[in-house]
């Protein structure tokens, strides 16, 4: 038997079980295909440096089932229409008797793979899928009534008893290598049409299923036991910084869990602070897996809570500009969308703070922001960017509740008290008293003062444009505030409770 594996998001050979089972059972050799689909990654708002991000890794990828005899073809099937007879072709082009795949949970995905099954079957080509995406399938955590749950923490604890009970998620290491390979392998192009080569330092996000093993393991060494307590300080590197590779799967979620109860006495639960808050973390990504499949919904553009699609959203091209821009006039949420556009990534505290500004404060359309996030995030992933909006937005299941209103700048004092990382990102600001950065009436009192005193340098400042600078722009750009917090809440909480 030869089999095909078609790669997805799931990019490595480390504990991937397509790739392990073909390598396993294949008697005629095993190669591998990747799909590349750009009218439907538009249609799905993947954001460039995403693209940019897969087609290194593509790169590395083919590399190491190279190391394995498996080549790695590369075809394009426009829209996931084009995949079925795409595949189809490939296979019989290389007389491969089956084709095996991971699964992934969205609507298109999983209607695409239903056709390609079809198609498939009928010319007598076998397809076996497997779930690989989360540490345990979707569907295998159930209420006592069999119905998917809607809130964290009873999916929590049913999780865990789950893999209590002896549930199959150890890592599965490398496969096998094959006697030899069956084709040659296709080359990896740099770029995609309609896709930008974007200028992040590639650095940032380096590719390679190595560079991911490094990423968690310094991560383990240095910052797990921290954690807890550091992880919503946007200014230091206290989180894992994994998403990107997790989105793709250059890492799998049970490597990742592994590392993590290795740190943990082996414990899922109930150790050691920092351990244990990250592990709920990598609950809450199949939590919100769990929720795509139990209600579709949310992957249509829908709320989760069907009674808020009456919310009477806001019509305001003028705030929407300021806040993709940041320029809303508030230091948090300038610089958490600074930042964004700037790295592609933006840490979660303020992907919360920005996420509830947008949908709160402005009353405009999560659905607004939840797409343009998509379009910028090198992590960008329907469930999680889905399920962290409409949480925010108080749309969602177990979401914030609606009179939770974050003050951006109560956020920014507590969780960015020095304006390290406000002054990171706005820094027009950088001028200005770091108290004042928490306050808008002595944020503007000291934007409007004639001289300023530069953190730490004795000799006044003279403003505006006596103190330009190239990429530091004149203190007097910096907006006001484009709306007032207490004004925006009681908006927001007459608009959400009209509901």
């Amino acid at each position: 038997m030869r089999v095909l594996v078609w790669l997805r998001s799931d990019l490595r050979i480390d504990d991937n079980r397509a790739l392990h089972a073909a390598c396993r059972e294949a008697r005629r050799g095993v190669m591998a295909a990747f799909l590349l689909s750009p009218g439907q990654w538009r249609l799905h708002d993947w954001a460039d440096v995403k693209v940019d991000f897969l087609l290194r890794n593509l790169q590395s990828l083919s590399t190491s089932l190279a190391r394995l005899n498996v080549p790695l073809l590369v075809r394009t099937a426009d829209r996931f229409s084009d995949a079925p007879q795409t595949l189809r072709r490939l296979a019989v082009e290389h007389a491969c008797d089956a084709v095996y795949f991971n699964r992934e949970y969205e609507v298109n995905e999983s209607r695409r793979d239903v056709a390609v099954q079809v198609t498939l079957s009928a010319v007598g080509i076998a397809t076996r899928a497997f779930d690989d995406q989360t540490i345990l399938p979707p569907n295998a955590v159930r209420t006592t009534d069999d119905r998917f749950y809607t809130v964290f923490t009873p999916f929590k604890r049913a999780w865990i008893e789950r893999i209590g009970r002896g549930a199959d998620i150890d890592p599965l290491g490398t496969p096998r290598a094959q006697p030899e390979p069956p084709a040659a392998s296709d080359p990896i192009p740099p770029a995609v049409d309609g896709f930008d080569r974007v200028p992040v330092d590639p650095a940032l996000w380096p590719p390679t299923e190595s560079a991911a093993r490094k990423r968690l393991d310094d991560f383990i060494a240095t910052q797990i036991q921290h954690y807890r307590d550091k992880r919503d300080i946007p200014s230091i590197e206290a989180t894992s910084r994994l998403s990107p590779y997790l989105t793709l799967g250059v890492i799998s979620p049970r490597r990742c869990l592994a590392a993590a109860r290795a740190a943990n006495r082996g414990l899922l639960t109930d150790g050691q602070p920092g351990p244990d808050t990250w592990m709920s973390e990598l609950i809450w990504r199949e939590f919100y897996r769990h929720v795509l499949v139990g209600y579709p919904r949310v992957s249509m553009s829908r709320a989760f809570r069907l009674e808020s699609e009456s919310v009477p959203w806001r019509q305001d091209e003028e705030h929407l500009t300021a806040w993709c821009q940041g320029r809303t006039g508030y230091p948090i949420v300038d610089a958490g969308m600074r930042q964004l556009n700037a790295q592609g990534w933006m840490h979660n505290r303020v992907r919360m703070i920005t996420a509830m500004f947008l949908s709160k404060h402005l009353l405009l359309d999560w659905r607004l922001g939840e797409r343009y996030f998509m379009q910028r995030l090198i992590d960008g992933d329907l469930a999680s960017n889905n399920g962290g909006w409409q949480w925010s937005a108080s749309t969602g299941t177990d979401a914030a509740p609606y009179f939770r209103i974050f003050n951006p700048f109560a956020q920014s004092a507590r969780f960015d008290p020095d304006g390290e990382y406000i002054c990171t990102w706005v820094p027009e600001l950088r001028a200005v008293p770091r108290a004042a950065l928490h306050d808008p009436r002595r944020l503007a009192e000291a934007l409007s003062q004639p001289t300023l005193r530069l953190a730490g340098d004795p000799s006044p400042v003279r403003k505006a444009r006596d103190r330009t600078a190239p990429g530091k722009p004149p203190l007097k750009t910096y907006p006001p505030p484009i709306v007032e917090h207490e004004t925006a809440r009681a908006r927001a909480l007459a608009a959400f409770g009209r509901k």
